[in-house]
């Protein structure tokens, strides 16, 4: 306790170190592992109103041809990969943050969609996908009348 007290910094750094330690074994051991398991990737927004709902997924570098939505139910899925940047191997690299590999991401959605309406747009790295609410799920104004 008493060594804590005098450096107090000093375990903040170790622990930073030791987990720093652990991402770049874990990257290095299983170079696509990492994307994989990223549970908040890609990161999302959703939105809806009565009509339709709105999801925003952050995908740069990722093209078209290699992304994959699906809905099935209330279940929509996002998956594709990104490649890995071409690196010479005469370089020697100092820093890999940026992932790279298959992912794939579920949201249960709050209410059945159109499935065949469904319209996807990537744009400057952001994947929007618009979701027609089905009818039958849409809210009914019940109309009131008097004996």
């Amino acid at each position: 306790m008493m060594y804590r007290r005098s450096f107090p910094g000093s375990w903040n750094e170790m622990e930073r170190l030791q987990s720093e330690m652990n991402r770049l074994f874990e990257a290095a051991t299983y170079p696509s592992h990492r994307m994989r398991t990223a549970s908040g990737y890609p990161a999302m927004n959703v939105w809806s109103n009565e009509e339709q709902m709105l999801v925003s997924a952050e995908i740069p570098g990722v093209e078209t041809k290699d992304i994959d939505i699906s809905v099935a139910g209330d279940m929509l899925t996002i998956s594709g990969s990104r490649s890995a940047e071409e690196v010479d191997d005469s370089v020697r690299q100092h820093r890999q943050e940026r992932i790279c590999g298959k992912f794939s991401r579920s949201i249960q959605l709050p209410y059945e969609v159109e499935s065949d309406k469904v319209e996807a747009v990537l744009e400057k790295g952001v994947l929007t996908v618009k979701l027609p609410r089905a009818e039958a799920q849409k809210p009914r104004k019940i109309v009131v009348h008097n004996n």
